[in-house]
């Protein structure tokens, strides 16, 4: 992978280089960093970090944190660490895989983990590898959530963006091991059915489990043209950075 191309995220507050040919981050990851509870001072882990969009806008947001980014494959890894340079925002990239954790994050422990696991079990994969990796399952969720609960401080908050189907994966694999777990259903439209779900956990709590109103991201009852229709909240999220934690996360 050698081709880029430099996308706008957050109204045009963050350009990111990402390849022409193979994966390319989108609206999931700007709302997996709004959902993200961080504070200022805090330390976040992202795991499949790809060219760090999830990471940058989480960290634009969000003023004085520590964020590391790990990625399997060193060209998008580069991409982060380019793109965290040009976009002035403090941000470590790790290259390695989470299923045998490079030796600098074994010992590492973090207040925050997110991560955006591919959504797809099979099918054909895409040519380039990372495009692949993104969205085709070749390293079990519920490893993705072990690495992820593995690195969190006791308390600590883990944040993922995942398909609406996979929601049942996702509460297995957290089981006992974590609680005060928030699910907010994402809808492309009002009246169907969410596509998406973003999940927020904490390590060791025991706090009940809360299911919320959908997130709508469209206006419109149906797409009529290629004219902006989302909703304020959307834009709010999408294109002024504005969180959405607050609806998810009660931190103390």
């Amino acid at each position: 992978m050698t081709d880029h191309r430099i996308d706008d995220f957050l109204g045009g507050r963050l350009r990111i280089a990402q390849p022409v040919r193979g994966y390319r981050a989108g609206a999931d990851a700007v709302m997996l960093a709004a959902a993200c509870p961080a504070q200022a001072g805090k330390t976040v882990l992202e795991l499949g970090c790809g060219a760090g969009v999830a990471s940058l806008c989480l960290g634009w947001r969000v003023q004085d944190l520590a964020i590391t980014g790990l990625e399997r494959h060193e060209c998008y890894a580069r991409l982060a660490r380019e793109n965290a340079t040009f976009n002035r925002i403090a941000m470590q990239v790790v290259t390695g895989d989470l299923a045998s954790l490079p030796a600098p994050l074994r010992g590492a422990s973090f207040d925050h983990v997110i991560m955006n696991p591919p959504y797809f079990l099979a099918g054909k994969l895409a040519p380039d590898a990372g495009r692949a990796d993104a969205r085709t399952e070749a390293t079990p969720l519920d490893l993705w959530i072990d690495t992820g609960l593995r690195r969190l401080k006791t308390g600590g908050w883990l944040t993922i963006i995942q398909r609406a189907d996979r929601l049942d994966n996702v509460m297995g694999a957290l089981a006992g091991r974590a609680g005060g777990i928030t699910v907010l259903p994402i809808a492309a439209r009002h009246g169907r059915e969410a596509g998406r779900v973003i999940l927020s956990a904490r390590k060791g709590a025991r706090a009940p489990f809360r299911l919320l109103a959908p997130f709508i991201l469209h206006d419109a009852m149906h797409h009529q043209s290629n004219a902006q229709d989302m909703t304020l909240r959307a834009r709010g999220v999408l294109r002024d950075g504005l969180p959405i934690h607050d609806r998810i996360a009660k931190v103390s």
